[in-house]
This record gives C-alpha cells, sequence and structure tokens, in this order.
C-alpha cells in the first residue's frame, strides 16, 4: 500500500471515529442561516436601485452563466421579505445572516445619490427580524459593487476605499442601532481572485498574479478603514461587533513527506493566510512575498507584483477583527509540484502546487463540493494554532443538491457530519461561537445561475410567487437549533 493510499485510509478511519453528535452544543452558541442580496432580493431595477456588476455581467455577456439566467427576479425576496423571515422563524434560527444592496442603497455608489426605498427595505427587513427575535447579521459587500463604480476602477483603484468607508457609515448611522454584529465582506479571495485575477465572476477581469493582489491590497486597506470607523465613531453607543468572513478549504497533503507537507501549508498561506496574516499577525505571508518576489525579479521586474504595505499600514490592519468569521465546504489533496517555468504571472504559478479532489471523497450538485467533514475540524484547529487562537464564527457551510427531491439527505448527513467535527474541534480548544448554514433557500448561484441548489427551502422559479417548500432537511436543523444536540439525546458537561 502506497503513502497516498495511507494518507486517503486515514482521513477516511479519523471521519468515521469523530465526535458522534452527543455532546451539547454550548447555550450560548448561536445557530442561523444566510443569504446574500444579490442571490436572492431580484426588483434589480426597481424602486431606485443601480445596477450592479452581476447585473451588467448576466445582461451583457449571458454566454457565462449556465443557462444564460440571471439574478433580475431570482427568490422576489425584496417583495416577499416577511414570508422569508416567518420562514426563519419556524426554524428556530438566531440569527440571519443577509448582504445589503450597494446599489439599493446608493443607486449610483456614491453618498451623493443616496435611495430612501432602498434603505427603508432594509429598515423593513431588520425590523421584522428583530420582531421575530432574531438577531440581524449583516454584511456590507457580498460581490456586487455597483457598476458605475467598476467603470471608475473598481476594486483595483484606489478611490474605492473611501467610497467604500462612506457607504459603511450611511449603514452604520442607518441601521446601526438594531445590528449586533457586521461583516464588511464576504469571502474577499472571490471578489480579487476570482473577479480580477482568473476572471470566472464579475467584473470579469483577467489578469492574475496582478489585479487580484492588487485588489486585495486596496479591499484590506478598505475593511482597517471601516473598522477604525465603527471603533472609534459607533462602537461605544450601538455595542455590535465587526469583521470579515475569509473562506478557504482545508489543504490536507498527499503524503506525509516533506515536500507535500510544505506544500499543503504554502497553499494554506496562499489561500488563507492572504487575508488572515494582514489582519491577526501584521502583513502578508512570507511564503507570499519570498515567492512573488523571486518569480517578479525573473520576470524582469523591479519590484514585486505583491504589493507592499508600510510599517504604518501594517499596524493599521492588524487587529481590525472582533471575531474571525469563516466560510468553509470542503477540502483538497495538495501536492508539490516543480518550479515552473517563469513567463508570464499568474496566481496558481505563484503558489506553486498541484491541488485535486481525492476519488473517494462523496460528491454534491457542484463540481468544487466534495464531502469531507474531517476537513473543517482540521482547518479550525489549524486557524487556532496559526492565529493564536481567535473567537471563530462559522458564517457559512453547506452543500448543494441537484433540485430533483425534496427529500435531501445529502443536506441533513452533511450538517450532522460537519457539526460533528466542528464539536470536536471545540473540545480542543477551539473558540467556535456560532454556525450559519448557507443557505436559507436555493436562490441564483452566479456563474452556475440556479443548476445548483443550497437551501433548505426550495424555490419554484417557474412560478410568479417564487413558491418556497421545505426539504427534509428543515426538520432536522430545526431540532438542531432548539436542542443544540445532533442526536436524540445528549449528554450535559
Amino acid at each position: 500500500m502506497n503513502l497516498k493510499v495511507l494518507v486517503l485510509c486515514s482521513i477516511l478511519i479519523a471521519s468515521s471515529l469523530s465526535d458522534d453528535g452527543s455532546k451539547a452544543f454550548p447555550d450560548n452558541f448561536m445557530f442561523g442561516v444566510a443569504s446574500s442580496s444579490h442571490q436572492i432580493e431580484g426588483a434589480w431595477n426597481e424602486d431606485g436601485k443601480g445596477e450592479n456588476i452581476w447585473d451588467y455581467l448576466t445582461h451583457t455577456k449571458p454566454e457565462l452563466v449556465e443557462g444564460g439566467a440571471t439574478a433580475d427576479i431570482t427568490c422576489d425576496s425584496y417583495h416577499k421579505y416577511k414570508e422569508d423571515v416567518a420562514l426563519l422563524k419556524d426554524l428556530g434560527v438566531d440569527h440571519y445572516r443577509f448582504s445589503l444592496s450597494w446599489s439599493r442603497i446608493l443607486t449610483n455608489g456614491s453618498i451623493g445619490s443616496v435611495n430612501e426605498a432602498g434603505l427603508n427595505y432594509y429598515k423593513n427587513l431588520i425590523k421584522e427580524l428583530k420582531d421575530n427575535g432574531i438577531e440581524p447579521f449583516v454584511t456590507l459587500y457580498h460581490w456586487d459593487l455597483p457598476e458605475i463604480l467598476q467603470k471608475q476602477g473598481g476594486w483595483i483603484d484606489m478611490f474605492i476605499i473611501d467610497t467604500f468607508l462612506d457607504y459603511a457609515r450611511l449603514c452604520f448611522e442607518t441601521f446601526g442601532d438594531d445590528v449586533k454584529y457586521w461583516l464588511t465582506f464576504s469571502e474577499p479571495k472571490q471578489t480579487c481572485l476570482s473577479g480580477y485575477g482568473y476572471g470566472t465572476m464579475a467584473p470579469s477581469v483577467s489578469k492574475t498574479g496582478e489585479l487580484d493582489y492588487k485588489c486585495t491590497h486596496n479591499l484590506l486597506k478598505a475593511h482597517a478603514k471601516v473598522w477604525h470607523l465603527y471603533d472609534e465613531e459607533f462602537r461605544s453607543t450601538q455595542n455590535g461587533k465587526i469583521s470579515i468572513a475569509l473562506d478557504s478549504n482545508w489543504y490536507e497533503p498527499e503524503d506525509d513527506t516533506s515536500q507535500n507537507t510544505v506544500s499543503a501549508e504554502t497553499k494554506r498561506q496562499f489561500s488563507f493566510g492572504w487575508y488572515a496574516n494582514p489582519l491577526f499577525i501584521g502583513d502578508y505571508p512570507e511564503v507570499m512575498k519570498t515567492r512573488i518576489g523571486y518569480r517578479s525579479m525573473h520576470e524582469g521586474r523591479r519590484v514585486s507584483r505583491l504589493p507592499v504595505f508600510t510599517d504604518e499600514e501594517i499596524e493599521y490592519i492588524k487587529g481590525t477583527c472582533d471575531f474571525l468569521g469563516l466560510n468553509t465546504y470542503t477540502s483538497s489533496i495538495i501536492k508539490y509540484e516543480k518550479e515552473q517555468e517563469i513567463r508570464i504571472p499568474w496566481y496558481d504559478w505563484d503558489v506553486g502546487v498541484k491541488e485535486h479532489f481525492a476519488s473517494e471523497w462523496p460528491s454534491s450538485a457542484s463540481s468544487w463540493l466534495k464531502v469531507t467533514p474531517w476537513g473543517i475540524k482540521k482547518l479550525l484547529n489549524w486557524i487556532k494554532d496559526t492565529y493564536n487562537s481567535p473567537d471563530i464564527f462559522i458564517t457559512a457551510n453547506g452543500v448543494s443538491d441537484d433540485g430533483s427531491s425534496l427529500n435531501d439527505e445529502i443536506r441533513i448527513n452533511y450538517y450532522r457530519d460537519y457539526l460533528s467535527n466542528i464539536s470536536s474541534a471545540m473540545e480542543d480548544g477551539v473558540n467556535v461561537i456560532g454556525y450559519t448554514a448557507w443557505s436559507l433557500m436555493d436562490s441564483f448561484e452566479w456563474t452556475s445561475g440556479y443548476s445548483e441548489k443550497f437551501g433548505f427551502y426550495s424555490v419554484d422559479f417557474e412560478s410568479e410567487n417564487r413558491t418556497r417548500t421545505a426539504k427534509s432537511s428543515v426538520e432536522y436543523f430545526k431540532k438542531v437549533v432548539l436542542t443544540h444536540c445532533l442526536v436524540d439525546s445528549c449528554e450535559e458537561d
């Protein structure tokens, strides 16, 4: 039996021997579900809402989206938010994580274009949540930049930092008295790497190894400015917490050789550390600075393609998280790769590893998502050890089905096994303070259109009413939320 098979066997054994879910989550542990504005609201140009980069992409480049789908109507939550809050109430969740549409609040993206109808929509949604005992958990930015700001340069232009700050200030002033949990950004790596690097997501700019790094540099500065704004002007009266939601797979070395062990850690630093290191340690990971600097020099450049923070910026950004928001779904196998010939910039060549899935891992309806519950425990423990044991709020975790049946056993098993491994990580000393399932209902899944279904509730997208129907997982998750237990009876500590 070779090393690769041994490692895969050990992973499967570890998964089967994980915590059986008989330990209750603490009474103050928060359970919730999530969504994002562009994916569920619809009403894409109603009541003064401006165009965002996803509206523009789906309307001008339909070939980039499965089935040429748009989010023009999607779940129609703009008109059906009270019905959605009723579903949340029935689930019994403690919190609902949703995002604000920048272009619904500021028609032209800037503070001079305040749209009262947009502000009122979110005021009404937040009031409905609070009236039903559900804590609003608000994301300021979930991938939907106003298109007019993109035309001015978007996240690769310095102007965006203060423009985002103005938008955030308005949101704190308008909603902050009723919001105790804020996120500046959801999955900034997708905004920058997929949006400005690979070009697979809006705004579909393909300049990997350059603009993805520049985007990240500006985005981290914008996050820090907004955190300091809240800390200095709003925290004392609003008493909330503010952070960012970073996404990552767990990256497992193919075997325990030193080459593959180092390669897996390199991938973790290029994926998660790219954002977490400046926020929790200060500055980009050393491996990123070294590898990108080396490759930049051999491309004939005088300076690295990875931008450089000043000492003052390093100190300003460090510590700007009241907790760590974590979005995670799956795992990957990492293998050492011989250094690629230095030709043109490319993020993957900067990382310098091979990544794949194990054929034995169960699949979902998403090609990128394999069911690997053991991975979340490993990721949580790695974060604890690497970033000095921060409070972690899991802000998105879930699995897709293909929509062929309301009997979504894959989702029940996924949540049971992932939550079991989270519970086990907590017993290891990881400070997990809450869990957010993705997502409340099936919705527009970006370039996958409506082909992948992540919701507890099915949505009939062919119906004018966009009828919501509970899947089997609803009853299971309701029981988990009510009892804080994954099985029929839990032990009390």
